[in-house]
């Protein structure tokens, strides 16, 4: 199993690290190295995410994700994106930008790092209204029982998350944008627009692949009125397999989107470690190609079935990795507080899934009866 899901991961990790050694010595080889590392620490927690929508596709969405979903996030994420951002925010052409980057390093990683507000803004928005809609939503089982409850009343008012989004987008472009890091001056109208611009984009990702969700979900409770028999196949755990078509092509969008929000801030901390776009894409790429290969592991395991509250513990640390987007537009946060907030999260809600799972005599498994369970953390 470890080898069929992985084996991927470490050929290509096997690979990367030749390629590094050839082109730039052993200096170069430990900096892919240590990006590779860094991603894996940083988007740990969007692993956990990402199983949790794409257990709801089929085998071919899954093989997808792994293929042009990887493609997506290694080439366009970790090398078109920072170029792009580098041509809008300096208004040069696309070719001007490209030999940027690899000619004038220096400048590049500058133009890089001035565009952060707007990058920060954009994705701490996207990941705010993530963690929001989780927590405001009625669930079988709770984890923080003293906070998701009373969370769970409020979340009965539907605009619940976009009000308090807004709000925090103003405090932040009122407060941390006025004097943003490096040096950036005033960034309180970026700040605004870019996150009224990843507000509008989790919208109609999230709003479009929910609308077709629902829509594949009533048509199988109508089959499955009429020919009982005909109902979707399931996996071993109990969770229905089989989210297709349109339903699953806006799923993927929506997973790439979120894939991008979260690989903000490690384009961004690799620049602490290296401006050379080549280095920062292999390395980033490894790591990425991981965190695609722990997604489909935690989906074939059924592990999110088994531990109920690592769900929550990831979209906890979502809503840490918001809020310190947002303060970074005018504080700087080391990578390892980052990397180890989401880790602490998610192992403590492993643990504590472990712990009820004993207490209920079902170590590694919970496909009884769903019951609301505080784990009285």
């Amino acid at each position: 199993m470890i080898l069929k899901t992985f084996g991927w991961s470490f050929a290509i990790t096997v690979a990367g690290l030749a390629l590094a050694g050839v082109l730039w010595g052993w200096q170069g080889l430990a900096i892919v190295g240590i990006l590779s590392i860094l991603e894996i620490s940083l988007s740990f927690d969007n692993a956990v995410i990402n199983a949790g929508i794409l257990r709801k596709m089929n085998a071919f969405w899954q093989k997808i994700f792994l293929t042009v979903g990887i493609l997506i996030a290694v080439f366009g994420m970790r090398v078109v994106f920072p170029v792009v951002i580098v041509a809008i925010t300096a208004k040069l052409g696309p070719i001007e930008a490209v030999n940027l980057a690899i000619n004038d390093k220096a400048h590049y990683e500058e133009l890089v790092t001035s565009a952060h507000p707007a990058i920060a803004a954009f994705g701490g928005v996207f990941l705010l209204m993530i963690f929001l809609d989780f927590i405001f939503e009625e669930r079988d089982y709770k984890w923080l029982s003293w906070i998701e409850k009373p969370m769970a009343k409020l979340g009965k008012l539907d605009t619940l998350s976009v009000i308090i989004t807004l709000v925090v987008l103003m405090v932040s472009a009122m407060t941390v944008a006025t004097d943003a890091a490096h040096g950036a001056g005033d960034k309180s109208a970026t700040v605004l627009l870019s996150g009224v611009a990843g507000l509008i984009t989790y919208l109609v990702v999230a709003g479009v692949s929910g609308y077709f969700e629902d829509k594949l979900e009533d048509e199988d409770e109508d089959e499955e009125s009429e020919e009982p028999a005909a109902a979707p196949a399931k996996k071993g755990n109990g969770a229905v397999v089989g989210l297709a078509g349109k339903a699953a092509f806006f799923m993927f969008l929506y997973l790439e989107v979120i894939d991008a929000s979260f690989s903000f801030d490690g384009v961004i901390s690799a620049f602490a470690i290296t401006n050379d776009i080549f280095e920062m894409a292999l390395g980033l790429g490894i790591g990425a190609m991981y965190i695609r290969s722990l997604t489909v592991y935690l989906v074939r395991k059924g592990t999110l079935d088994d531990y109920v509250y690592l769900e929550h513990g990831a979209h906890y640390a979502i809503g840490a990795l918001a809020v310190i987007l947002l303060v970074t537009i005018k504080y700087e946060i080391p990578e390892v507080i980052t990397g180890l907030v989401g880790v602490a999260l998610i192992g403590l809600s492993f643990a504590s899934s472990v712990i009820r799972n004993r207490r209920e005599g079902k170590p590694g498994d919970s496909s009884g009866a769903k019951s609301e369970v505080a784990s009285g953390v």
